[in-house]
C-alpha cells in the first residue's frame, strides 16, 4: 500500500548517554506535517483474497447505513449472563410497548425465556426521516457453559431471524484484544455541515467497518472459534459531539451503525472502554449495556468504570477521560474486594501509559501513568491493556515507576512546541514512515531542545524494569505488571512509532496493517498472541505469564492438556509445526519423569512446550473448516 507517513510525537528511548555523532541543524521552515496513514478496504480485500465480499459490502452499505437498530452484546456480570441493547424507533406519545428478547437452547429454541427492555430515550436525536428513538437494555442470566443458545429480539419490525450464541468454557478460554475501530476516521475532512463532509463521511465508515469485520473474522478463526469476547481499549467511532456538524450528536450514528455492522458480531461480546472520540456523546451509553456500572470514574456523559469476571479473571474496564484518579482507585478496590477468589486481574483503559507512538511520551498522558499505576500495583493487577496509539507495544514486566521532578514540571504546550520541531517530514515528501525521523538530534546545543530530551530521558523507567532472571517469553510469578498497547483494529488511522524506543519496552510494531490479539487464559498461564489481519501472521513473540509455586504441577498439567487436546489433533497440523511441538512435549515428559528436575528444568520444559503449542499452525484444509 502507499500510504503517508503521518505528523507525529517523536519521543521515544534515549539510549543511557544520550550522544550520538551526529550533528543537530537549525529545523527549516520547509518541514510540514503529513496525513494520517490508513487502509483502504479495497486494497485490504485485494490482499486478502476477498474482493467479492468487498464488493457485496458496498451494495449493502446502502441500506445498512440508516439502520441505527442493530444490537449490540456486551459480557454479562459473569459468564452466566450476557447484556443486549439496540434501538428501537419512538412511536407517538403512548403507543410504544417495551420490546422483548427471547433465548432458547438450540435451534428450536427450548425453554425459551422472554425478557422485556428496560427502555432510555434517546435525548436530541433525529434521523433523515424525523424519526426520534428508544435505547433497549436486556440482561439474559442462567447461561450455562458450553452449550448453543438462538435469541431473537423485537427492533420495530417484529422480531429478527433467530441468532446463534454459543457459551464457552470458563476453565481454559481465549479472549480477543483490540485497539482503536474510530470507525468513520480514515475521512480526511472536518466536521462542516456539508454535502461533501457527508459524503466523505459514508465511504469512510464503508471501508473501516468493513476492514473492522476482517480483524474479527481473522481474530476468531485464529482462537479456532473459541474465543469468547473481544476487548476493546477504546474510541469505537470517530466523531465527537464537539467536533461534530453543528455539535449534533445523531452525526456520529452512522459510525455505530458501521461498528455494530459486523455479522460476527451478533454472536461475539465486545467489552468496550470509553476512549476520547467516545467520552462526550451520551450515544455511546444507549448503545452498550456495561455491567455493574459504577458512577466512579464518571464524567457525567458516558458512565464510569465497570468490572465483570469470566471464569478466574477479573476484567476492570476505567474510564480515565475522567482523571480522577482517586475515583479509579477506590473502584478497582471495590471490584477486587468483591472478587477475592479471581486469581487473575486485567485493567483496561484507553491512554497508552506505557506506550511507543505518537501519544506515549505527552505529559498528560505520563502524569496519569504515575496517578495510576501505584494502585495497580496495590491491587495486584497482571495486565493493562490501552489503546489510543494505532501502533502495538508490548511492554517489559513493569514496577514502581517514579516520576522526576522535571516530568512532573513539564508541561504540554513545552512539550507540542518541540514534538513540532521533532516530527515532522520536508516538504511535500510522502515516504513511507513506520517510525517517526527524530529531528532533534541528540548532541543540539538549543536550551529548549536539551531540556525536551532530558524529559524524554525522564520518563524511560528503566529502574522500573523488573529484573527477570531468565531472558525467554515466558516469565514466572512476576512482581511487576505487563503493559500491552493495541494497533487500529480497523486501520482507519495509524500513527507512527516515536524514534527513540522506551526502555521499558520489549516489543513494538507498526507496518500500517490492523492487527489483533488473542489472550490465552487458564489456571496457571496467561498467554498473548498478536497478529496482522491481512495474512495473519505475528507480529511479535509469544508471551505467557505463569503464577504460582509449584513448576512441577503446571507442567504436569500442561502435559495433560496437550495429551488430551493437540496430540489428539495431530492430523489438523502442519508436520513442521507439529515436529516442534511433538519434541518439547518429549521432552517436557522426560522432565516429569526425572524426580531430581531443578526448578530451572522445569521452568524451562514448561516455557518450551508453552511456546511449541502457540506455534502450531492448522493444515490449510481445517483452516477453511473453522
Amino acid at each position: 500500500m502507499n500510504r503517508k507517513w503521518r505528523k507525529q510525537i517523536t519521543a521515544g528511548m534515549l539510549a543511557a548517554a544520550l550522544v550520538s555523532g551526529s550533528v543537530f541543524t537549525s529545523f527549516a521552515a520547509d518541514y510540514t506535517a503529513a496525513p494520517d496513514g490508513k487502509t483502504d478496504a479495497s486494497e485490504m480485500a485485494s490482499t486478502m483474497g476477498i474482493s467479492k465480499a468487498w464488493n457485496n459490502w458496498k451494495s449493502e452499505w446502502e441500506e445498512v447505513k440508516t439502520d441505527w437498530t442493530q444490537i449490540s452484546l456486551t459480557p454479562g456480570s459473569d459468564a452466566s449472563q450476557l447484556n443486549f441493547a439496540w434501538y428501537t424507533k419512538k412511536a407517538a406519545e403512548g403507543k410504544n410497548k417495551a420490546p422483548k428478547l427471547m433465548i432458547g437452547e438450540g435451534k428450536t429454541m427450548r425453554k425459551a425465556k422472554v425478557y422485556t427492555a428496560a427502555q432510555t430515550e434517546v435525548e436530541g436525536e433525529t434521523d433523515s426521516e424525523g424519526n426520534t428513538y428508544y435505547s433497549n437494555k436486556v440482561t439474559v442470566k442462567g447461561l450455562k457453559e458450553n452449550k448453543t443458545y438462538y435469541y431473537s429480539y423485537n427492533n420495530g419490525n417484529g422480531y429478527t431471524k433467530p441468532e446463534k450464541y454459543k457459551t464457552k468454557s470458563t476453565d481454559e478460554f481465549s479472549f480477543i484484544y483490540v485497539g482503536d475501530p474510530q470507525i468513520g476516521s480514515s475521512n480526511e475532512l472536518k466536521g462542516e455541515d456539508s454535502d461533501e463532509f457527508y459524503a466523505a463521511q459514508s465511504d469512510s465508515v464503508r471501508s473501516d467497518s468493513f476492514n473492522w469485520a476482517a480483524t474479527l473474522n481473522a481474530a476468531m478463526k485464529k482462537s479456532a472459534n473459541k474465543a469468547s469476547f473481544v476487548v476493546s481499549a477504546g474510541d469505537q467511532i470517530q466523531t465527537t459531539k464537539k467536533k461534530s456538524p453543528n455539535k449534533d450528536a445523531s452525526k456520529s450514528e452512522i459510525e455505530y451503525t458501521g461498528y455494530l455492522s459486523p455479522e460476527i458480531l451478533k454472536s461475539l461480546p465486545v467489552a468496550t472502554t470509553v476512549g476520547n472520540h467516545d467520552a462526550d456523546n451520551a450515544n455511546y451509553t444507549y448503545h452498550f449495556n456495561t455491567p455493574n456500572s459504577s458512577e466512579l470514574g464518571s464524567n457525567g456523559i458516558v458512565g464510569g468504570d465497570y468490572y465483570f469476571t469470566y471464569g478466574d479473571v477479573l476484567f476492570m474496564m476505567l474510564n480515565t477521560q475522567d482523571t480522577n484518579v482517586a475515583e479509579h482507585k477506590q473502584f478497582i478496590e471495590q471490584a477486587v474486594e468483591a472478587n477475592k477468589d479471581c486469581k487473575w486481574r486485567i485493567v483496561t483503559l484507553h491512554q497508552d501509559i506505557y506506550g511507543s507512538a505518537e501519544h506515549s511520551n505527552e505529559p498528560e498522558i505520563t502524569n496519569l501513568r504515575y496517578e495510576l499505576t501505584p494502585y495497580f500495583e496495590e491491587n495486584d493487577v497482571d495486565a493493562v491493556l490501552t489503546g489510543h496509539d494505532h501502533a502495538y507495544s508490548r511492554s517489559k514486566m513493569l514496577l514502581g515507576g517514579t516520576q522526576s521532578e522535571l516530568a512532573a514540571a513539564y508541561t504540554d504546550d513545552e512539550f507540542d512546541a518541540q514534538l513540532d520541531k521533532d516530527m515532522d517530514t520536508k516538504g511535500d515528501e510522502e515516504t513511507t514512515l513506520f517510525t517517526a525521523p527524530g529531528n532533534i538530534k541528540d548532541d543540539t546545543t538549543d536550551p529548549e531542545e536539551q531540556k525536551y530530551l532530558e524529559y524524554l530521558n525522564s520518563i524511560m523507567d528503566a529502574d522500573a524494569v523488573e529484573k527477570i532472571s531468565e531472558e525467554n517469553d515466558t516469565v514466572f510469578n512476576p512482581e511487576g505488571i505487563l503493559y500491552m498497547t493495541a494497533s487500529s483494529s480497523s486501520g482507519s488511522k495509524y500513527y507512527d512509532l516515536v524514534p527513540r524506543m522506551q526502555t521499558y519496552i520489549a516489543g513494538r510494531w507498526q507496518e500500517d496493517v490492523p492487527t489483533y490479539s488473542v489472550i490465552d487464559v487458564d489456571d496457571d498461564s496467561l498467554t498473548i498472541n498478536t497478529y496482522r489481519t491481512d495474512n495473519g501472521e505475528k507480529i511479535d513473540k509469544s508471551f505467557t505469564i505463569v503464577k504460582g509455586t509449584e513448576y512441577r504441577e503446571q507442567l504436569q498439567a500442561a502435559v495433560n492438556s496437550a495429551k488430551k487436546n493437540e496430540i489428539k489433533a495431530k492430523h489438523t497440523y502442519t508436520a513442521a509445526s507439529y515436529k516442534v511441538f511433538a519434541k518439547a512435549y518429549c521432552q517436557a515428559v522426560k522432565v516429569l519423569r526425572n524426580k531430581k528436575a531443578t526448578e530451572t528444568e522445569l521452568k524451562n520444559a514448561y516455557t518450551a512446550l508453552t511456546e511449541a503449542k502457540a506455534g502450531l499452525v492448522k493444515k490449510a484444509c481445517f483452516q477453511k473448516k473453522q
